[in-house]
């Protein structure tokens, strides 16, 4: 009886693999609605979803719907796709806001157990960019001059809990040093009163990348753990002498939870292979937004793991609250 019960949950399992391998190959028959938790119009995950909606509407045969409902630090667009089915219609794309977001506000749902990682699209560096008359001209140098007037710099950036102020939480950490932070309510804003030295630096997005290129302001490094190919001259935090220091922006898919595994590891499949199309490539690196598809969904969910958990101690020990 044993035998026979474990046979028969056998080929139940087998039964519903085959089901759900049938219902990936006959997806989509309908639209898809891509939804954005995160950024304005015309920001980096704006640009990625709107490259990539065109290729995977033709590769598809079904329209891609780009949805943008950002708010409430992506809460608002990552709970739409939290209480949608799970039928591969309904995705969002996050930033690091989603592994952030659980230890700065109360969510209503849960980020873990309500999705199922698909990929990762494309990490931006966060560039450590100084109002030039500071006068460092590297991230030790910054680092003296900071420890020489505790609390007397300040740093500006898009609001508590962005990757921005977590970034220079870490560099505070790392460096043993005392910054003032000084949160605003867009990256742009940040770039302006930096120009205007109201505030001394910023682990600002690309949106500084056009004032650094005029001279109105010093990049000092980026933060991710490799150059930026479309800054390759401007070193990462971590070879300015603060080893293992990452805290890029980055942009992911999920799905929602319970989503047939089949279908999953197929979206996995054709996002990579748009991400890596060499015209959207091109198109996404001169906006210095690098395309980084995960190997696996399974290597996704390792990162968001990852990440959840590092970010998590961070505003534990910064006592950061959402706004």
């Amino acid at each position: 009886m044993q035998h026979k019960q474990l046979s028969l949950g056998c080929a139940a399992i087998l039964a519903a693999t085959a089901i759900s391998a049938m219902a990936a190959e006959s997806w989509p028959t309908r639209p898809v609605r891509l939804v954005l938790s995160f950024g304005a119009p015309g920001g980096s995950p704006d640009l990625i979803a709107r490259l990539s909606a065109p290729r995977l509407t033709e590769l598809w045969g079904k329209q891609v719907v780009v949805d943008p409902r950002s708010g409430a630090g992506g809460v608002l667009g990552t709970d739409i796709a939290a209480k949608a089915l799970p039928d591969g219609y309904t995705m969002v794309v996050v930033s690091p806001a989603h592994a952030i977001n659980p230890g700065l506000r109360k969510l209503p749902y849960n980020s873990v157990k309500d999705f199922e990682p698909v990929t990762k699209l494309a990490e931006v560096p966060n560039i450590l960019a100084l109002y030039p008359p500071v006068g460092a001209k590297n991230a030790q140098e910054l680092a003296v001059l900071a420890k020489a007037k505790p609390g007397v710099y300040s740093f500006g950036s898009a609001g508590v809990g962005s990757s921005q102020h977590l970034a220079g939480e870490l560099f505070r950490k790392m460096a043993g040093i005392n910054l003032l932070h000084v949160p605003y309510k867009s990256g742009g804003a940040v770039a302006l009163d930096l120009i205007a030295g109201r505030v001394h630096m910023t682990f600002g997005s690309n949106t500084s990348l056009t004032h650094i290129r005029a001279g109105r302001l010093r990049a000092l490094a980026v933060t991710t753990l490799k150059r930026s190919p479309a800054m390759g001259d401007i070193p990462t935090m971590h070879e300015s002498g603060y080893p293992g220091f990452e805290a890029a922006a980055w942009y992911g898919l999920l799905l929602p939870a319970r989503t047939p595994a089949a279908l999953v590891s197929k979206l996995h499949a054709d996002f990579s292979a748009v991400l890596r199309l060499p015209e959207l490539r091109d198109a996404l690196l001169a906006d210095t937004i690098d395309p980084a598809p995960s190997a696996s969904p399974r290597a996704f969910a390792a990162f968001l793991a990852a990440e959840t958990t590092k970010w998590g101690t961070l505003v534990r020990e910064t006592g950061a609250k959402a706004e």
